[in-house]
C-alpha cells in the first residue's frame, strides 16, 4: 500500500514531459492547448487502452502512480484539463463543464481513440459522462471514482468561493497560498504530508494560478451536472463506482446513490477510511482495483484481456 506521510519524491512528477496538444474550436468549443502525456507498456503490445480524467483542484500528477501501474499492461492517455496544471490558463478559455466535456471529445479524436477505456474522479466524472452522454463518445467502459455527478456537491468553501470570486482572487498572495494547502489538505481529511500538499497547491500559487484557481471554482455549476443526472440510465457501456468511504467532499452515500441510477446494477468499489483523493491516498489499491475491472472478461472485445 502507498504509504502518504511519505509518498517518495516522484510520486506526483512520474509522468513524462507533457505534450501540448492544439485543440481547434469546433462546435462553439475555443481553441486551446492542452498538455497531454502517455505512458505505454515498455516490453509488450498494449492490451487497451485507458484515458484517466483528473478533478479539481488537480492535474494529471494525481493519477501518476496509477497511471505507471496501469501502464505495464495498457497504454494510458492522460490530460491536464485547460485551467489546469499544464495547460493554458489564459482567462478567455472557459473552463466550465461543457467546454471541458466538449474537449475530451475532441481529444480522443485526436488520439484516434474510438472505444478506450475511462477512469474519471471528481468533476472529471462529469466530463467523461457529458463527453459519454452528450457528446457521443463511445466507450468500452467507465469507471467513476468519487465523481461530480449528484447534488449536492461543492464544500462550504467552493460554494461561498462561488459567489464571491472577485474578492478571493484579489486577497493577498500569502493568505490566498494558506487558504489553497487547507483546502488541499482537507480533500485527504489531512492525511497528506506537508510537501505533497504544498506540490499539489503549487500550481495555485503565482499570479496566473490565483486568478485561475478562483475562475475554475465560479465557472463550475449544478447546471451543467443535472442533465447528466437525468440520463445517468443511457450510459451506454459497462460501469463501476469506486469511493472513499471518509470521503469529506462528496458523502460515500452518494456511491449508492450514483449505483442506482446506473444500469446494470454495477459494483460500488469501496476503498475504506481514505478520503477524496483516494488515487493518491491509496495508489495500490486503486491500481489493483482498475487492473481488475480492465481485466474483465466482457472486455476482451474491446481489446483489453486479463491482466
Amino acid at each position: 500500500m502507498l504509504d502518504v506521510t511519505d509518498p517518495g519524491p516522484d510520486a506526483l512528477t512520474e509522468l513524462p514531459p507533457p505534450v501540448v496538444v492544439d485543440l481547434p474550436g469546433a462546435g462553439g468549443q475555443d481553441g486551446v492547448g492542452v498538455a497531454t502525456y502517455v505512458l505505454e507498456p515498455a516490453d509488450r503490445p498494449p492490451v487497451g487502452d485507458v484515458v484517466l480524467c483528473h478533478g479539481t483542484p488537480w492535474s494529471a500528477r494525481v493519477w501518476a502512480p496509477v497511471a505507471r501501474a496501469l501502464s505495464r499492461d495498457h497504454r494510458v492517455f492522460l490530460w491536464d484539463m485547460p485551467g489546469y496544471g499544464a495547460s493554458a490558463k489564459d482567462a478567455a478559455h472557459p473552463v466550465d463543464l461543457v467546454a471541458q466535456r466538449r474537449r475530451l471529445a475532441a481529444l480522443l479524436r485526436h488520439w484516434s481513440l474510438e472505444r478506450p477505456h475511462l477512469v474519471a474522479h471528481d468533476i472529471g466524472g462529469a466530463v467523461a459522462l457529458g463527453a459519454h452522454l452528450l457528446e457521443g463518445v463511445d466507450l468500452a467502459s467507465l469507471f467513476l471514482l468519487d465523481v461530480v455527478t449528484l447534488e449536492p456537491w461543492g464544500s462550504p468553501f467552493f460554494r461561498l468561493v462561488a459567489r464571491h470570486e472577485e474578492v478571493f482572487a484579489a486577497v493577498p498572495r500569502p493568505l490566498h497560498g494558506a487558504l489553497v494547502r487547507e483546502y488541499v489538505a482537507g480533500a485527504a481529511n489531512h492525511a497528506l504530508a506537508a510537501d505533497v500538499v504544498e506540490r499539489l497547491a503549487e500550481p495555485w500559487l503565482d499570479e496566473t494560478g490565483q486568478a485561475a484557481f478562483y475562475r475554475q471554482i465560479a465557472q463550475l455549476s449544478p447546471d451543467h451536472t443535472r442533465p447528466l443526472a437525468e440520463r445517468l440510465g443511457d450510459v451506454r457501456c459497462p460501469v463501476r463506482v469506486g469511493w472513499g468511504t471518509a470521503d469529506p467532499w462528496i458523502p460515500f452515500e452518494q456511491a449508492d446513490r450514483l449505483r442506482a441510477q446506473l444500469p446494470g446494477d454495477p459494483e460500488v468499489v469501496t476503498f475504506p477510511d481514505r478520503g477524496h483523493l483516494v488515487p493518491l491516498e491509496d495508489a495500490d489499491a486503486v491500481s489493483a482495483a482498475l487492473r481488475r475491472w480492465l481485466g474483465s472478461p466482457g472486455f476482451r472485445g474491446s481489446g483489453a484481456t486479463p491482466v
